[in-house]
């Protein structure tokens, strides 16, 4: 398998992001890690063996990239808002860095994303905010609001990285038209620690039939814990299913 490693200096955040590319050709898919995760997870915790003979086959190539959980959601350190202004940055560097840096790489006008717990929540918020750079997403045993990091706060940017909140408003047909062209998935265990995801998955469920966006939710058994060892499988099972 081909692989790439870049270090790139992003101006929205300040400093360095690494990302790792994996494969040679076709689709191109970006992989978020978990909670407050580093770019080489994705390949530590066997998801690109998971999805090797697609890679391989050349029909997809994942950027699997660097989070900033650490100083934006997670730190405890600084006030709510302060946390979701920081998230902001990373939102403008994913659409005015990354994604163009996609596009020249692949020559593909628009990716696909995924991601796993808190890279599910990455997955689904790019989409769902930027449906003219991303038109497809597998998103696994994700919670899709904020209110664990920032309690009962809501400001412009905590409403504005919550598809729970913003979704059920959302009327524009700029977006709506977008997202009805994309490719979506949502999956979800019902075992072991799923609890709040399947709440949460069940809930954008709900919010894409009402607004007309075909998607796939895909509720797995009640056997299907929140792990990497499932996750290794729902991840090619679900892009196989969307078509990949």
């Amino acid at each position: 398998m081909h692989v790439e490693e870049h270090i790139l200096y992003s101006p929205a955040l300040g400093h360095d992001m690494g990302l790792k590319v994996y494969g040679h050709d076709g689709r191109p898919i970006v992989a978020f890690p978990s909670l407050a995760g580093r770019y080489w997870d994705f390949e530590s915790w066997g998801m690109v063996e998971s999805v090797a003979g697609i890679i391989e086959a050349g029909r997809c190539r994942i950027f699997a990239v660097d989070s900033i959980d650490w100083q934006s959601w997670t730190n405890r350190d600084v006030p709510a808002g302060d946390r979701a202004r920081r998230h902001e940055d990373y939102d403008r560097y994913v659409a005015t860095e990354l994604a163009p840096w996609v596009r020249e790489q692949t020559g593909w006008a628009t990716a696909w994303t995924v991601g796993c717990s808190m890279g599910a929540y990455h997955a689904a918020n790019v989409l769902f905010r930027h449906p003219d750079l991303f038109d497809g997403v597998v998103a696994i045993s994700g919670l899709y609001q904020v209110g664990g990091f920032v309690s009962d706060y809501v400001d412009d940017a905590v409403y504005f990285n919550s598809p729970l909140l913003y979704l059920p408003g959302l009327d524009d047909p700029w977006y709506l038209d977008r997202l009805r062209k994309a490719r979506i998935c949502f999956a979800v265990g019902q075992g072991a620690w799923e609890e709040d995801c399947l709440a949460d998955t069940r809930a954008i469920d709900a919010i894409l039939v009402a607004k007309g966006i075909p998607a796939i939710v895909d509720y797995w058994g009640h056997d299907v814990n929140h792990d990497w060892p499932w996750w290794r499988q729902m991840l090619p099972y679900e892009l196989e299913r969307l078509g990949v």
